[in-house]
């Protein structure tokens, strides 16, 4: 290897260490938000997003929202949704990401191919988790309140009275968590950054 490839192959190496430890970074951060539907990942989207403003725009439910000052401007007015109070209605065309022009939040390639919406083309928001100390049919009482809510076939299960969810097919639109009864409510949805047994 001549002095040339050599320093190519370093400068390849150094590159490639710095990508990874910013993705660490941006994604340990991304623990503590959730982008709206088809968000590029979250190192690609801060270096796409313009903070336009467009998808929030084109939100009818108002779900979106801009992240704040205080979170440091490397994501200051960057969208994500709040999923702790609304919930994503995952609208007919995706008005949110028809509405990003930069293509921060990007449909898949079937999508635009005209294939029908389908549990296995939506896309993964965040994770849905129920808290059987609040959930009414783990502590006594039926209850029910969620059982229509779920979009996405077989997502949200039942062991008799009481609710599971499947994991491997929820999505996180938090429709559950927001016809829940409870105070607080017993459905928490979580970035999909959070891995198992991790407290953040």
């Amino acid at each position: 290897m001549d002095r040339r490839s050599f320093f190519k192959v370093g400068l390849n190496k150094v590159s490639k260490t710095a990508v990874k430890i910013a993705d660490e970074h941006v994604n340990q951060r991304a623990l503590h938000w959730i982008r709206p539907p088809f968000a590029l990942d979250e190192l690609d989207f801060l270096i796409t997003c313009t903070r336009c403003d467009k998808c929030i725009e084109a939100c009818p439910h108002d779900v979106i929202f801009k992240l704040p000052a205080r979170l440091g401007v490397q994501v200051t007015g960057t969208p994500a949704m709040d999923l702790l109070n609304k919930a994503c209605h995952l609208c007919d065309n995706w008005p949110c990401v028809q509405a990003c022009e930069p293509a921060a939040l990007k449909l898949p390639e079937k999508h635009k191919e005209g294939e029908q919406d389908g549990s296995h083309s939506l896309p993964v928001l965040a994770k849905a988790v129920i808290n059987t100390g609040t959930c009414l049919p783990y502590i006594g009482p039926e209850c029910g309140a969620c059982a229509d809510s779920c979009p996405v076939p077989g997502a949200l299960l039942w062991n008799g009275a009481k609710p599971l969810i499947d994991n491997s097919k929820c999505i996180g639109c938090g429709l559950c968590r927001q016809v829940c009864v409870v105070e607080p409510r017993a459905i928490n949805i979580i970035s999909i950054y959070v891995q198992p047994g991790d407290d953040s």
